[in-house]
């Protein structure tokens, strides 16, 4: 979009007239009024519809899928390529939702330790769910497990309509400061808050006229799933290579612990490499950049590889907008971080609302929204410049650098204090936790 257009919908949501014809036509013509509208039906914006659908507030959930996933085929047989490291709040949350006992019953891999090392040198640190005060230190999930478990969880909620097939064209305030959204079919919604939750190139936060901060890593994601000759044993392995981190995230299929979800993070130019490379090629590939620690590798899926591109909005809220998620934020896969990000966006966003709606207020009062952008603009932004350093860090070859980040290592493997304030962070207990979570 170019800055006149950008311009142009800036007038449209943020300063149309009181007297505009186009508020009275919208209101004219709307199909659907509700409490809440959520663009995206994600794993976050789903739970984020979940959450209010529970306390009977209105939503109207759109999404650009002409279809929800099926619960029958989903989680059986091959994994999936996409997954996620959910933390223990995490699943506080979606075991409050309902939805973690049908992901449980499907396929969830739980890991209890993590091996981190640079293949540079001879740095190493080991963390453990002991350490930590905990059970696991979290699970590698399939996202469309988590997905079509949320999706089940929306079943019983009278008060939540999801609209599929749904392309948002338009977003105008209309006269009494609600705010209508335009579908592609000729729909038009109208409620006091506006949610975007529609990914990373969120069209509606580039409709509501806020800009985003964008670093290119330069980086390239090679995506995979292996299986491994030794058990994995539970422990999610990364390793910090020349050209970026490898992650080794363990995956349990009908009990046995030898397969594991890869991803690869390094330059354009060795992504593509990798991924001409033949299946027997980069599974000797993969076990050499490990150091043979799980023995022999083999490829047992198709190689994808997608462009890492760090994003922050400016401004996670406007009157009557509320962006969570990746619309909000989107960062490298370092850590696993991302999705959990999200989620304690929607279980945040969720709390305000309904403690709003408990006092009296619109659910699209700024002062409301603000209280929630205060709550997670800090987490979020702490945890993409930590992992931006990581990636700067451990992706510096000068010989003075290579050394401090291996005595470094090497440090903190030895300082369990320290460790178990690392695991802290990581499993996700930072700052004030939602009722929801806790």
């Amino acid at each position: 979009m170019s800055v006149t257009d950008q311009e142009e919908v800036k007038e449209m949501t943020m300063d149309v007239p009181m007297e505009s014809t186009l508020d009275a036509t919208c209101r004219e013509v709307a199909e659907e009024i509700a409490d809440v509208v959520i663009v995206g039906a994600g794993m976050v914006g789903t739970a984020l519809a979940c959450l209010l659908g529970e306390a009977g507030v209105d939503v109207a959930l759109v999404d650009a899928r002409d279809a929800l996933l099926d619960p029958d085929t989903v989680g059986l047989g091959h994994p999936g390529m996409r997954v996620s490291a959910l933390t223990p709040v995490s699943r506080k949350l979606l075991e409050g939702l309902g939805a973690w006992e049908w992901m449980a019953a499907r396929r969830v891999s739980p890991y209890r330790f993590m091996q981190v090392w640079d293949a540079e040198g001879t740095g190493e640190v080991s963390f453990s769910a002991e350490q930590a005060g905990v059970a696991r230190l979290g699970h590698i999930v399939e996202n469309d497990v988590t997905q079509a478990a949320l999706e089940r969880s929306l079943e019983g909620l009278a008060s939540v309509r999801v609209l599929l097939g749904a392309r948002v064209t338009e977003l105008v305030e209309t006269a009494d400061g609600d705010r209508c959204v335009h579908l592609a079919d000729g729909r038009r919604l109208v409620a006091p808050l506006v949610v975007g939750a529609d990914g990373a190139r969120s069209p509606l936060r580039e409709l509501a006229g806020i800009d985003v901060d964008v670093h290119d890593t330069g980086h390239m994601a090679v995506v995979t799933t292996v299986k491994v000759e030794r058990s994995h044993g539970d422990v999610a392995r990364q390793v910090f290579l020349p050209t970026g981190p490898l992650a080794f995230l363990p995956l349990r299929l009908d009990g046995e612990r030898h397969h594991c979800s890869i991803v690869w993070s390094t330059s354009p130019e060795e992504a593509e490499r990798l991924q001409e490379l033949s299946a027997e090629a980069l599974g000797e590939a993969l076990a050499a950049a490990i150091g043979h620690r799980l023995g022999e590798v083999t490829v047992v899926d198709r190689t994808v590889a997608f462009p890492l591109v760090q994003r922050h909005a400016q401004r996670y809220v406007l009157p009557g907008l509320a962006l969570v998620g990746d619309a909000a934020h989107s960062i490298h896969p370092l850590a696993g971080q991302g999705v959990n990000l999200g989620l304690m966006d929607a279980a945040v966003l969720a709390e305000e609302l309904l403690l709003a709606r408990s006092r009296g207020t619109a659910l699209g009062d700024q002062r409301w929204l603000s209280r929630y952008a205060r709550r997670r603009r800090g987490d979020n932004s702490g945890m993409l410049a930590l992992m931006n350093g990581f990636r700067l860090l451990f992706g510096a070859q000068h010989p003075a650098l290579t050394l401090a980040r291996n005595l470094g290592l090497g440090a903190v493997d030895r300082l369990v204090p320290l460790k178990r304030l690392i695991m802290q962070q990581a499993i996700g207990h930072r700052g004030r936790l939602p009722v929801s979570c806790r």
